[in-house]
């Protein structure tokens, strides 16, 4: 079975920094894209981040210049350098993983991390 695990959320003040980290583990034949996801009270979840395999990367306009996707192919981890964070930034942000598990073999872009809290407050 594969779980993404994340990590790294909390409690910051507007212009702070945090870096969140997501392991995704278990019996895995391949990861393809990577990404950051988030969801604020009563929106729909949005798109952040994304990285492929090879390191091509896209992000929300709203973060492009303060966030950086990163991923560790040697550990299947993905993460997110948040700087200048404002407290529209907060939200539940979620893991999400493009993978072949080896049990099936089937691809599937749908594995998502429990999500991680956010809140940018002073």
């Amino acid at each position: 079975q594969v779980q993404l695990v994340e990590s790294g959320g909390g409690l910051v003040q507007p212009g702070g920094s945090l870096r969140l980290s997501c392991a995704a583990s278990g019996s895995i034949f391949k990861i393809y894209d990577m990404g950051w996801y988030r969801q604020a009270p009563g929106k729909q979840r949005e798109l952040v981040a994304t990285i492929t395999a090879g390191g091509g990367t896209t992000y929300a306009d709203s973060v492009k210049g303060r966030f950086t996707i990163s991923r560790d192919n040697a550990k299947n981890t993905v993460y997110l350098q948040m700087n200048s964070l404002k407290p529209e930034d907060t939200a539940v942000y979620y893991c999400n993983a493009d993978l072949r598990p080896i049990a099936t073999m089937i691809r599937s872009p749908d594995c998502w991390g429990q999500g991680t809290q956010v809140t940018v407050s002073s």
